[in-house]
């Protein structure tokens, strides 16, 4: 699997985790975010960590030294509900559940590759 590909999966992943949230306002989750991905079939790496900020409900990758940049669309719900798609390269990872105070947790999708799997994340600071 080529680092492109690696990397699109891993952001994908990384930010699905991200995107999920409690029945709570938005505001609530601000801050960052640790993400650990998890997949559970296909051929994607066996799992990927990342960093992600929540900022009024909006998203964003924190991309680290060698990461490939990568973009996020979706929102946290005031409901928590949270359903992101996350582009890096030409991969789309689909990402599915909801944060619970600090931490959370959710599903992932990266259809083009036939992979999929769960995601975890912990809350690490309230500055986004």
């Amino acid at each position: 699997m080529t680092f492109a590909t690696r990397s699109a999966i891993a952001l994908g992943l990384g930010l699905t985790l991200i995107g999920t949230a409690m029945a709570a306002p938005a505001a609530r989750h601000d801050g960052t975010w640790s993400v650990r991905m998890v997949t559970d079939s296909g051929t994607c790496d066996s799992n990927y960590d990342y960093s992600i900020a929540i900022e009024e409900g909006s998203v964003r990758y924190l991309q680290g030294p060698g990461d490939a940049p990568a973009s996020v669309s979706g929102r946290i719900g005031s409901d928590g509900n949270v359903n992101l798609d996350i582009r890096r390269s030409i991969a789309k990872v689909d990402a599915q559940g909801r944060l619970n105070g600090k931490s959370g947790s959710g599903t992932w999708n990266l259809a083009m590759l036939g992979c999929s799997g769960r995601w975890n994340a912990q809350k690490r600071s309230g500055n986004a």
